[in-house]
């Protein structure tokens, strides 16, 4: 018998312990800390500023490890999340738990020590928001967990751009409210085509709890809303033609494909291929959207 057998605890892999970041999502959030970092007036250190991007990704990947470590049941149940390393049996959740709350610890005294205590101040927040506010108590408890929740994904570009002014301003906010009201679309619309999952494992997701018709008509409204903040740094002069030529474009293909599935009457293909449609331009957009700011604080700084 080796002592592997005999270990009461799974030995994780690096592969599992990568994958518990999740990696693709963490993806999206390191691009938009970058885009705030980058488009924030003043300078910052090239090793400090990556330094405040790696403290970024460090926060975010413990985030989704005490996401998956409390959520293990759901995931067990649900097709798309049932092979990550808890479900699947790969790594015991007290691995996941020290691992989340380890890496946690370690990237807010990395932004606090070799930043500012602001962007680490927010960086705990995010952290705490996305693992307790969002997980523990939203996630099962209300339809308008996403809608709330989505303000944990919203605070990248903040503290990127905390990081290199250390202050808090109107664009940051902006920035902000932008990821904010994106995510209920974003994620409604791939709520609809995997609406069996949530319903299986009883998660309240809004498709589940009020019907796929009423979230295709709130998909419409929050793009609406999402456009108007997405306009507003180019309307208030906060950026030049780049971005706004970029937002104005944008937004009018997303509203029209949020129309599109917010006018949808059936659930036949055609529908959920318009669904399909709008989660992978929404990725797209926001990918666009923040690269279009940086090209504009650069051309025209």
């Amino acid at each position: 018998m080796t002592i592997a057998s005999t270990s009461p605890h799974k030995l994780a892999s690096a592969q599992d312990l990568f994958a518990l970041t999740k990696p693709r999502v963490m993806s999206l959030v390191i691009f938009t800390a970058i885009c705030g970092l980058l488009a924030a007036p003043g300078s910052i250190h090239p090793v400090i500023g990556f330094t405040a991007i790696l403290a970024i990704s460090l926060g975010a990947g413990a985030s989704a490890a005490l996401n998956q470590w409390y959520e293990h049941d759901i995931d067990s149940v649900m097709k798309r999340t049932a092979s990550r390393p808890l479900p699947a049996g790969r790594m015991d959740r007290e691995t996941a738990l020290h691992f989340g709350v380890g890496l946690s610890v370690f990237s807010v005294l990395l932004m606090g020590v070799a930043v500012n205590w602001l962007s680490a101040a927010i960086l705990a927040f995010a952290i705490f928001f996305y693992a307790v506010i969002y997980t523990i108590w939203l996630k099962r408890s209300t339809p308008q967990n996403i809608v709330i929740g989505g303000a944990a994904g919203a605070f990248p570009p903040m503290i990127g751009w905390a990081a290199v002014t250390g202050d808090v301003t109107i664009t940051p906010l902006l920035l902000f409210a932008i990821i904010f009201f994106w995510t209920p679309p974003h994620f409604w619309a791939l709520a609809l085509f995997v609406n069996s999952d949530y319903s299986k494992a009883g998660v309240p997701m809004m498709p589940v709890v009020a019907g796929r018709q009423s979230t295709r008509r709130q998909i419409a409204g929050y793009s609406l809303i999402l456009a108007a903040c997405a306009i507003a740094p180019y309307a208030l002069n906060m950026t030049g033609p780049i971005y706004g030529v970029t937002a104005i474009a944008l937004n009018l293909a997303f509203t029209f494909l949020s129309f599109r599935v917010g006018l949808s009457k059936t659930d036949n293909p055609a529908a959920m291929k318009a669904e399909k449609h709008l989660f992978s331009f929404s990725i797209l957009y926001l990918f666009t959207l923040f690269g279009a700011l940086v090209a504009d604080r650069i051309i025209f700084a």
